[in-house]
Parts: C-alpha cells; sequence; structure tokens
C-alpha cells in the first residue's frame, strides 16, 4: 500500500542532515517526491512530500527511524500521513 506523507525537519543548521533523513527514507523504500529546503541564520528547515511503501515498511517504523534521526541531530523531525495533514489545516 502506498502512502503519502508529509516530513518536516527544524533545528540548529549542522553538516549531514539531508543525508541522513535521505539515507533513512532509502532504507525504508520511501520516495522524495517534493522537497524544500532553506537555511535562516543557523536555522535550518526543510519540508519534504514522500511516497511510502508500506508493504516494504510500515508508516510507524518509518516515524520511528526518522524520530531517532532527530534525536541524534539535535532537530524537530516530523512524520505526517497527508490526507491527515491537508484535514488539519483545512478551513
Amino acid at each position: 500500500m502506498k502512502t503519502t506523507a508529509v516530513l518536516s525537519v527544524l533545528g540548529k543548521d549542522r553538516t549531514g542532515i539531508v543525508a541522513k533523513v535521505s539515507k533513512t527514507l532509502y532504507e525504508c523504500s520511501a520516495n522524495i517526491d517534493d522537497i524544500r529546503q532553506t537555511i535562516l541564520g543557523d536555522i535550518f528547515s526543510m519540508a519534504m512530500i514522500v511516497t511510502l511503501d508500506e508493504d516494504v515498511c510500515p508508516f510507524n517504523t518509518v516515524q520511528e527511524r526518522l524520530a531517532k534521526d532527530g534525536e541524534e541531530l539535535g532537530l524537530q523531525v516530523t512524520l505526517q500521513r497527508k490526507d491527515v495533514f491537508d484535514f488539519m489545516y483545512s478551513i
């Protein structure tokens, strides 16, 4: 089953953020559909739209692995199903 999700990463800029997050997504057979990132002073901000193959790696597993990456890097990492994200931010 394919699931579209929204991934956000926020925290102090440092080397290796994109590499670590991308590696985890790759290991979970996820596809990065779109990505935007910016650095505001020393603050790193990134948003991704990703497609997960839950037959290979369930959503909760991907979410847990990315949360672990966030802890290791000292970042806030949030993964939400896109339909939940859309509902939360609908008017």
